[in-house]
């Protein structure tokens, strides 16, 4: 259901957001994931709704942990808002259901981490139950959770017989529509991270409907032995080399390019100080391992993004939190900036590093949730979008 179709006046509306932000010495220093969630509160508190917030922060594993209270998530909210906003107790029993009886229309309360009960990640009936107590409606606006069937992102919207999506995953779920289902040609994916097997499932889902795949970062390594081509000491995932033949048979046997670095930065040691090595070929000589594409691939790969319709990018080309190997990142986050098309930054490494490098406000959608992202681009249905239809 859209959001806007709501008729939320005077009535208690469970907004499940993602306000699992970095914290230093108690205090909120990235407020990227609570500005996100703005939008949706103030549209709510306009038309009279009885906002309930509910978050977790980090991973207290069921038990009540003051390193991970949502008080300085909620100081900052009260900031940008320009309201006051109080903290339950605790997410729900007899100080909660009091704190939000007692909200007038248009006002907010946020609940305590909803993870200080271990019935929250388990999706407990019982806990979905005393969730329930505190709405009458239901908001997903957490699209960073929303690959978790956990209670509150899928066992209370089941329980209310579904729900409506924020205008934060609304904008994600459009993204990620318009890329999958109809993306504008040519259509790029560009892969990266540590591991083949995490991107295996967006590999095998992705052949089908794009024209090129540009594979960079550490799985790189494993696609590039897998043809013949050594690698030194780079990291292989030895157990995946049968599975990287089959997808570069099954992308030749699809019309689809799949690009690989012809170049490397290389270092003798993985230390951020390690002296860097310009590989002119494909082939890494022993002893030496690769940490970043080279010049010659990052032209290649800039060239192929600038001319695409499309481009989805999952997963950082590098070592990119070194400088000295940050370069192959970088290249991608500029080409994606200068092309005219669609560019979607799948979150994660990827968005930390388009933030990092400036030009964020120049791709089109850089997506809130890494793993959630990357399941979608798999061809997955996210539990906590299923249950906003009651599934």
């Amino acid at each position: 259901m859209d959001l806007r179709e709501l008729d939320v006046k005077g009535r208690r509306v469970f907004v499940r957001v993602d306000f699992n932000v970095p914290l230093e010495d108690g205090k909120v220093v990235d407020d990227a994931r609570i500005e996100a969630a703005l939008p949706t509160i103030r549209l709510l508190r306009e038309r009279g709704a009885r906002v309930v917030l509910g978050s977790h922060c980090g991973r207290p594993k069921g038990e009540r942990n003051p390193e991970f209270t949502l008080l300085p998530a909620v100081e900052r909210l009260r900031t940008l808002l320009g309201c006051n906003v109080a903290l339950t107790e605790d997410c729900v029993g007899a100080p909660a259901e009091a704190a939000v009886n007692a909200l007038g229309d248009g006002d907010v309360v946020m609940l305590e981490n909803l993870r200080f009960h271990a019935g929250e990640t388990s999706n407990d009936p019982a806990f979905v139950a005393q969730l329930r107590k505190l709405c009458d409606l239901y908001v997903n606006d957490a699209f960073g959770t929303s690959h978790r069937a956990h209670a509150s992102t899928a066992g209370l919207p089941r329980l209310l017989g579904g729900g409506a999506a924020g205008l934060l995953v609304q904008k994600e779920i459009d993204a990620f529509q318009r890329v999958l289902h109809d993306p504008a040609r040519p259509f790029v994916a560009i892969l990266g991270g540590a591991k083949v097997a995490d991107k295996i499932p967006v590999l095998s889902n992705l052949i089908e409907k794009v024209n090129a795949v540009l594979i960079g970062g550490g799985m790189a390594y494993t696609f590039l032995k897998a043809q013949g081509i050594g690698v030194g000491a780079s990291r292989v995932e030895d157990e995946r080399l049968d599975t990287a033949r089959e997808i570069l048979k099954k992308a030749r046997a699809s019309g689809v390019e799949i690009m690989l670095p012809s170049d490397h930065v290389a270092a003798a040691k993985f230390d951020r100080k390690a002296e860097p090595y310009n590989i002119a070929g494909a082939a890494i000589e022993d002893g030496l391992m690769g940490l970043d594409i080279g010049a010659e691939t990052r032209r290649r790969f800039a060239a192929r993004v600038e001319s695409a319709g499309t481009v989805v990018w999952n997963g950082p080309m590098g070592v990119f939190e070194w400088e000295t190997f940050a370069e192959g990142t970088r290249a991608v986050a500029a080409a994606m900036a200068r092309c005219a098309g669609m560019t979607v930054v799948g979150g994660g490494d990827s968005a930390a590093a388009i933030l990092k490098f400036g030009y964020k406000s120049d791709v089109t959608h850089v997506s809130t949730g890494g793993g959630a992202s990357l399941e979608l681009l798999e061809g997955k249905r996210l539990p906590g979008l299923a249950a906003l239809e009651g599934e």
